[in-house]
């Protein structure tokens, strides 16, 4: 299933890249706690490191261990390989999880007792038995002197005339010499093949003698390898479980060095899946694209509706959402901006892209995707994406029978995305709050698709515009046109409009009662507030009375006496009393300066004005006045409100300039968004924009917002008779 799956979301090239940085072939997928997975892969992005050695699969040879078989050398030495490669990376300065899990890998002591008779590619050391030294000397002495033979006779005047050339050609393993017939009266020698044209390939008799006892060296060594490899399977066997975990962590670690490894390569990055289902992608590129536009999506409701001009980029944004979600549940790299993206977690993928017609199974192409999207009904935790969802039938009905197909899904909870060049189904679904619309945008100016999508809107397909682009005869063009019809292109424009307006009305009410909810938590809040104050007022003024009344009862004593010193000293403690009271005074915070973010109580703001004992303070769009001596320093900024900005038609009566004189920053940068918005849906690729000189605080505000804007490819000062420094040129 992933097989497919990857070939529809034109992966293949992604994955056949990466698998060659595996140390052996395996599921793509980690199994296991995908959150210590990603710390690990973390934790070894900072680390240098060797790549792991190239294994064979070892399942078999843990299989004949399980039976007491025994192992070959080179399976053997497999084992050994995945041993000294721990050992190496036990060397290494890991910290965190990664150090935790290699230090739990701990070799037992009986498998380092043939742990050195191997080398750290696998290769077993002959040195290590004196009797393998000694038959290695006696092999290089006799091929030496076979060497010497073939030299002599090479060089023989009596074979030299039958020699049809001085080489040694090697002939099912075996050294021979190419002659012509009749050289048996020369030489005896043993017959081992014929050339082409015609030659013998001889082994002389004297050769054949040494060929035999190098073969018997050969057994014989063999017979000492076998001595070695029942031993070591002995130990093995006896190790099988720590050789089944070993194995299995190569795999784990090879999985981790190998995706780290492809991330250096590409300055790919990792994003860890949450538990939402959102989908936020930021700067995220499709792997199988050459210089590819990055997509920015926010995808954070159950269906993702796509329409608009065919060759926009519905189908890749389709595949490339899809893909990140899929490489983001393999932890695989890709290029996405990680820190500001977010993608939930789900259990299974579909694409439903091709046209599933099928002669053999005399299936349709409608008859396709309902036989496809039947399956899906029992469904759960799934990313859905379906392509052109119309395909194969009239797109009226379709556009019916769809609704009520995907509203089931919604009921499911599947997540979709889709695509459509027709708008009725879009007009159908727009209503539902589950659903967002995105709209391909078209440069009708130049004849060409921009591959960037606007937000809550839905797209005019452009297909005779596309049609023009793609060389069909304008008169064929112009004649479409006529047959559409005007008022069926009017009709159709009103209605889209009326659509985008009823989206409009619905996000500002929504904006609207969440500015209602906030004003009634903030009256709540002061109401508590003036409660607490009044609460403790009361309080202070029973204490100060209390202490009032024991100054002017001190007092009242002086009457009792006679003497004045008694009167005088009865009055100096009054005195004190009554200096001791402490009377509440309105204390003013200095300290506090337009534009601080300020807290009161539960409120957070930002000061907009400061009068000379209040604060005009604003709070997620709402006002209100506070004394100042009731107001902090607040460290944390105050969140901001969510703001939806929706372009729904092409502007009329848009001009190519933007005056912005004697506005505030913030205000001048909300209207030079909106119109840069309207600029690019009208098809300007030039617009000026007015900031007078001034202080330079608004220069320096649009200059900044220029420069981050993904659709402006320049801006520069205007002519002298344009405004000058006081004005900005901008393309698009």
């Amino acid at each position: 299933m992933n097989e497919v799956l990857i070939a529809k979301l034109d992966l293949n090239g992604y994955l056949d890249e990466f698998k060659n940085f595996l140390a052996r072939d395996k599921e793509l997928f980690l199994q296991g706690d995908k959150s210590l997975h990603f710390k690990r892969i973390d934790e070894l992005c900072k680390l240098e490191f060797k790549a792991p050695p190239q294994l064979q699969k070892l399942d078999t040879a843990l299989l004949h261990l399980s039976k007491q078989g025994i192992l070959h050398l080179d399976e053997i030495a497999e084992f050994v390989k995945i041993l000294h490669y721990f050992s190496y990376l036990k060397n290494l300065k890991c910290e965190g999880n990664l150090k935790t899990w290699l230090d739990k890998i701990k070799p037992p002591k009986s498998l380092l007792e043939f742990y050195n008779y191997f080398d750290e590619k696998g290769v077993f050391k002959d040195d290590s038995d004196e009797r393998l030294m000694n038959l290695n000397q006696a092999l290089k002495i006799k091929n030496e002197t076979i060497n010497h033979e073939f030299k002599k006779l090479s060089h023989s005047k009596n074979l030299n005339p039958y020699l049809i050339d001085t080489q040694i050609h090697s002939i099912n393993g075996l050294q021979s010499l190419l002659v012509r017939g009749g050289f048996s009266h020369f030489i005896q020698a043993k017959i081992i093949g014929r050339s082409k044209t015609g030659g013998f390939y001889i082994v002389p008799l004297s050769i054949e003698n040494l060929q035999d006892e190098i073969q018997k060296i050969k057994n014989q060594k063999e017979e000492i390898y076998y001595e070695y490899a029942k031993k070591f399977s002995l130990f093995l066997g006896k190790e099988l479980l720590f050789l089944k975990f070993i194995d299995k962590s190569f795999d784990l670690f090879d999985h981790y060095s190998a995706r780290v490894m492809f991330a250096k390569k590409k300055d790919f990055e990792f994003i860890l899946c949450d538990d939402s289902d959102e989908i936020v992608l930021k700067n995220f590129a499709h792997p199988a694209l050459k210089n590819p536009k990055s997509v920015n999506v926010e995808f954070k409701k159950q269906v993702l509706l796509i329409t608009g001009v065919n060759a926009g980029g519905k189908s890749m944004l389709l595949k490339s959402i899809l893909s990140a979600a899929f490489l983001a549940k393999a932890l695989l790299p890709m290029q996405i901006r990680a820190c500001e993206s977010k993608i939930g977690s789900f259990k299974a993928f579909e694409a439903i892209i091709e046209d599933p017609q099928n002669v053999k199974n005399n299936i349709s192409t409608f008859a396709g995707r309902m036989l496809q999207i039947s399956k899906l009904f029992s469904q759960k935790n799934m990313l859905l994406g379906i392509d052109e969802i119309e395909l194969g039938t009239d797109f009226e009905e379709a556009g019916c029978l769809y609704r009520e197909i995907i509203l089931k899904l919604i009921e499911n909870k599947l997540k979709i995305i889709i695509t459509t060049h027709h708008k009725l189904l879009a007009m159908l679904l727009a209503k539902n709050d589950q659903i967002e619309l995105l709209a391909a945008l078209y440069d009708e100016k130049n004849s060409r698709p921009q591959y960037e999508f606007l937000k809550g809107t839905i797209g005019k397909s452009y297909a005779f515009e596309t049609a023009l682009n793609y060389q069909i005869p304008p008169f064929l063009v112009e004649k479409a046109r006529k047959n559409y019809g005007e008022d069926k292109q009017n009709l159709e424009e009103l209605v889209s409009k009326n659509i985008n307006l009823e989206l409009e009305l619905r996000t500002k009410l929504r904006e609207l009662q969440f500015k209602e909810n906030k004003v009634d938590t903030l009256l709540n809040s002061l109401k508590i507030q003036k409660e607490k104050e009044e609460n403790e007022f009361k309080t202070r003024l029973r204490e100060l009375e209390f202490e009032f009344h024991r100054a002017i009862e001190e007092a009242k004593k002086t009457l009792n006496f006679k003497e004045l010193k008694d009167k005088q000293r009865t009055l100096n403690r009054a005195n004190e009393l009554k200096k001791a009271i402490l009377l509440p005074s309105m204390k003013k915070n200095d300290e506090l300066r337009v534009g601080d973010f300020v807290k009161y109580e539960k409120i957070k703001g930002r000061i907009l004005n400061i009068s000379k004992n209040d604060a005009l303070i604003e709070s997620e769009g709402l006002r209100l006045r506070v004394p100042l001596r009731l107001l902090k320093i607040s460290q944390e900024l105050p969140k901001k409100n969510a703001k939806t900005s929706i372009n729904i038609q092409k502007p009329r009566h848009l001009g190519v300039s933007l005056d912005l004189h004697g506005l505030r920053s913030d205000e001048a940068i909300e209207r030079l968004d909106r119109f840069i918005s309207d600029a690019l849906i009208a098809g300007f690729d030039e617009v000026l924009i007015y900031h007078g000189i001034g202080t330079g605080k608004l220069a320096f505000a649009v200059k900044e917002f220029l420069k981050t804007h993904k659709s402006v490819k320049s801006f520069h000062d205007a002519p002298l008779n344009q405004g000058g420094f006081g004005a900005k040129v901008v393309k698009f």
